[in-house]
């Protein structure tokens, strides 16, 4: 999700591109677009830009002022916002918002966002409840959170209040676990606890030297920043970084970012998730208010592919062999362990057996009580059925066997058989 360097970074880029441009007519608007129409229309016009936290304000002002009055736009750029200026013939999928140029060919400045998280509405007034940035009103932010730390807010664990923007308006996800990582605080410790911590280190600074000067206090910041200053700090490490790490026009600086980050995401870090469901990425013991009923799990590497290697060759006899790999799924991730087992309860519901191809044999029929139970598929040989009692099972198709004939009884088996039948009656035998 995009944090507070990411509109800042965003900013900078209407401003720097749009600032010798002109644009015309009215704004364009998707049919899918979170945000109202925009009824604002002018022969001539400039845009800029202005972040504040996790909000970023859009100016139209027409060169004629007479003309149009200017028009404000404050926008949230959810999961996947971002701005980018392209041909207006070669427009980008999901641009939800168009601002065309005077030029021509003419080129668009596009509001694009994939997931459709992002928002905008009219006007200039920020949301009211969210607190100063950490980035432009540092100070402002630090008084803000030290001046009420007897709020609820801090009675939860310090990962959690980090994405309060009440408070910490700008701080996201990876940013708190950056921040936390650094000082080494457990993310699950309470955050009334580490934060009047700070109070007391402020007080104890003016008592010991109440005559430093501002010099001295930034040099003792930089060698010794507390929780509060690395709010501030961190996020200038992504603006002011060598590589525009959230340039539009340069994607491939993302794995810039990746080797900028030492903890969030980082193989060899332990996760959890917070009570708001959202994943926090720490090294060593979670703290004292970690969610009962979870385990740590622990970033694994992902081997490199080695281009040398070669493909093994797939033989006809390996596709017809059934897959196993959904029957034991991987013990990693939890979540995934759950989805797994789900998908694999699902198969056997729903889906039939595979059958069995065997050969036909032939079965001689015997007696059997109630209703015949199924019969098992054997190997060619008779066999009889067991008798069943109960309900009957559903038989399974078979290929019809050709019945045997009658076996023949030859002619001593008749004779005892009427010798047999003559001593039940009583008869005497004939001597």
């Amino acid at each position: 999700m995009p944090e507070c360097p990411e509109l800042h970074l965003a900013g900078c880029f209407i401003n720097g591109v749009c600032g010798g441009l002109l644009f015309t007519g009215g704004v364009e608007r998707s049919a899918v677009g979170r945000g109202p129409e925009v009824p604002f229309r002018s022969e001539a016009y400039r845009i800029s830009a202005l972040a504040r936290g996790k909000e970023l304000r859009l100016t139209l002002s027409a060169l004629d002022p007479c003309s149009a009055p200017p028009q404000d736009l404050v926008f949230r750029f959810g999961m996947s916002g971002s701005f980018r200026l392209c041909p207006a013939a070669e427009l980008p999928r999901h641009a939800h918002l168009r601002f065309l140029t005077r030029e021509s060919p003419p080129r668009a400045l596009c509001f694009v966002d994939a997931r459709r998280f992002g928002s905008w509405r009219l006007g200039d007034a920020w949301q009211q409840d969210r607190g100063p940035c950490v980035v432009s009103e540092y100070q402002a932010f630090r008084e803000n959170v030290l001046r009420n730390l007897d709020d609820k807010a801090f009675d939860k664990p310090i990962c959690e209040a980090l994405l309060n923007q009440k408070y910490f308006n700008g701080i996201g996800n990876y940013l708190r676990a950056e921040i936390l990582y650094r000082l080494k605080i457990p993310p699950f410790e309470k955050a009334r606890t580490v934060l009047e911590a700070l109070k007391d280190q402020k007080q104890e600074r003016r008592k010991k030297d109440p005559s430093m000067t501002l010099s001295k206090k930034v040099k003792l910041m930089q060698k010794n920043p507390d929780l509060l200053e690395l709010c501030h700090t961190v996020p200038m490490e992504v603006i002011t970084g060598e590589k525009q790490l959230f340039d539009p026009e340069h994607a491939d600086n993302y794995s810039a970012f990746k080797n900028w980050l030492q903890c969030y995401l980082v193989p060899g870090m332990n996760s959890l998730r917070d009570r708001n469901g959202r994943t926090i990425w720490f090294h060593g013991e979670p703290g004292p208010m970690a969610p009962t009923g979870q385990k740590p799990r622990k970033k694994r590497a992902q081997p490199k592919a080695d281009p040398e290697a070669q493909t093994p060759k797939v033989t006809s006899r390996a596709l017809k062999r059934r897959p196993r790999a959904a029957a034991t799924p991987p013990k990693s991730d939890e979540k995934e362990e759950g989805e797994e087992e789900e998908v694999a309860d699902g198969s056997r519901k729903g889906r039939p057996r595979r059958r069995r191809t065997v050969t036909p044999a032939p079965a001689l029929p015997g007696p059997g009580k109630g209703r015949a139970r199924q019969r098992k598929r054997v190997t060619p040989a008779p066999a009889l059925p067991e008798p069943g009692k109960g309900r009957a099972r559903q038989r399974r198709r078979v290929t019809p066997a050709p019945a045997l004939p009658e076996p023949e009884v030859l002619p001593n088996a008749k004779r005892s058989r009427r010798m047999s039948a003559r001593r039940g009656r009583g008869a005497v035998p004939a001597v």
